[in-house]
């Protein structure tokens, strides 16, 4: 018995365990198969709206049609406002003929109670309902609706709720029991007063519907959860899409944002165009007649800008600067910057060498004075220690003066490049050759700087106080003088960026 029971578990063991293999392998065999005949979606404008610059300067809407209380504006269509009893409606123009297809709806409904009333539907139908009682749209239409319905007109406490309903042009819309005998697929899903703006996306293909929603509460467009789905349904060949709201004794605001269309192409099948693919000739005539009043608007306003501005010469095009002459315009700059660092390390460069100058001249002003046999006093160095002293000033001198020369070089460099637009190379050479000086003028310094800490400057003898380098009246002009340059930079600057404004 013990062996018949065992024998019997691993039988059971082994039938799971094969089941499991041959289920992953249909799941996978299944997803690929899905995932290879993906269809492809091609966006038809003809059959969509989108802000900004929604509505021409009539007020219409470019391949659509709006009726009733419907409000178009730059970058939304309000289907009907937050008051009692209104309704409205926006539908295409053309039929749509294409056997697959995809919609994606960004809309708002908001009002201010915690009810609202009645809602909004989008259609996809042979005929246009341009008016009817059915969320403002006709009544036993041919084609499907998807039914955005927020007041609970049955008291089963289950609105909001997302209805699919199908017609044939037959029946009669259930009212009464918000059309839950009609439904073909449902959802309840709460579209009221939401912080972001809400997203359906409908779509028909090989005989299926199938609808998506994004409920909203967050930012991600992608963020959609199914809602129905029905199988095996049988649309029209050819129809309207339209979109419609209406309000009752209470009221929301409809407004919808978007509406784009997608026709969806089956893999191994080749793209069909629609019968009426070209514009008709009552829209290439109201196209042609807007585009002759803008021209002769504008042909009205440069006159006008003429008459008002007769010493302006040239072209609208001339006032603004080509990439030739922005780059022209930013190598200037660059040389106005490095010219302006090259003059100041040069004012800093003449300061040290007068204060050299100066240091030199007094002590051998006070070596002159002691005689050269005199005997040295005590607390004072030899006179072999001076004269190292000397020639190390002399020398430092020497040096600083060079780096003067360098710079005073650089700077006629940089005040003689060329301005033209076939100088590039030269402009280039010149560039390197002040980097060159400027690095030759940091090397110098540094070997100085390094030359003073190493050597080990002997005791210097008191000298008698010497007067003071600059006084309170040199100061104050220099103070003076750095503020009418500072101000006159400031001037400077300021007309230059008024007239780079011209550019752009």
């Amino acid at each position: 018995r013990c062996l018949r029971a065992r024998e019997v578990k691993m039988a059971a063991l082994l039938t799971v365990t094969g089941g499991l293999l041959l289920l992953h392998l249909l799941q996978a065999i299944g997803g690929s198969g899905v995932s290879a005949e993906l269809p492809a979606r091609r966006f038809e404008y003809k059959y969509s709206f989108k802000g900004p610059h929604l509505v021409h300067s009539d007020g219409s809407i470019p391949f659509w049609t709006h009726t009733g209380n419907a409000i178009p504006s730059a970058d939304q269509i309000r289907i009907t406002p937050s008051l009692k009893s209104q309704k409205g409606s926006v539908w295409t123009k053309s039929r749509f003929s294409f056997e697959n297809w995809e919609i994606e709806v960004t809309f708002r409904v908001t009002g201010r109670g915690r009810v609202g009333a009645d809602g909004l539907a989008i259609w996809y139908t042979v005929d246009q309902g341009l008016d009817g009682p059915v969320f403002g749209a006709a009544d036993s239409w041919n084609g499907v609706g998807i039914f955005f319905d927020s007041f609970d007109n049955d008291g089963k406490k289950n609105n909001p709720v997302v209805l699919v309903v199908g017609n044939n042009g037959q029946y009669l819309y259930d009212h009464q029991n918000d059309g839950a005998t009609q439904a073909l697929g449902s959802c309840l899903r709460d579209f009221r007063n939401k912080p972001y703006p809400v997203r359906a996306r409908i779509i028909y293909y090989r005989k299926t519907l199938t609808v998506m929603l994004h409920n909203g509460f967050t930012p991600n467009n992608d963020d959609y959860e199914l809602c129905a789905r029905v199988e095996n349904m049988v649309l029209p060949s050819e129809g309207y899409f339209g979109i419609s709201a209406a309000t009752g004794g209470l009221a929301d605001d409809h407004d919808v944002l978007s509406f784009l269309t997608f026709r969806l192409l089956e893999p191994g099948k080749p793209a069909e165009e629609p019968a009426d693919s070209t514009i008709p000739q009552e829209e290439k005539e109201k196209y042609r007649e807007e585009y002759e009043n803008f021209q002769q608007a504008l042909d009205k306003k440069k006159e006008e800008f003429q008459k008002d501005h007769p010493d302006a010469q040239g072209e609208a095009a001339d006032l603004f600067e080509t990439v030739n002459e922005r780059e022209l315009r930013q190598i200037f700059e660059g040389q106005n910057r490095i010219h302006l660092e090259i003059k100041q390390l040069n004012r800093q460069l003449s300061m040290i060498l007068d204060e050299q100058r100066r240091y030199v001249s007094l002590v051998t002003e006070e070596m002159s004075k002691r005689g050269t046999n005199t005997a040295p006093q005590a607390g004072q160095l030899p006179q072999g220690e001076l004269d190292n002293i000397v020639r190390y000033q002399q020398e430092v001198l020497r040096h600083v003066g060079e780096l003067k020369n360098t710079v005073t070089n650089a700077l006629n460099q940089a005040a003689q490049l060329p301005g033209g637009a076939t100088g590039g190379y030269e402009t280039i050479q010149h560039f390197n050759d002040i980097k060159e000086n400027l690095h030759t003028v940091k090397r110098d310094l540094a070997s100085l700087v390094q030359r003073n800490i190493n050597i080990e400057k002997p005791k210097c003898p008191e000298l008698p106080p010497f007067p003071s380098c600059l006084s309170t009246t040199h100061f104050f002009m220099f103070v003076a003088v750095q503020t009418v340059l500072f101000i006159g930079y400031i001037m400077y600057r300021s007309q230059q960026e008024a007239a780079a404004k011209k550019f752009f």
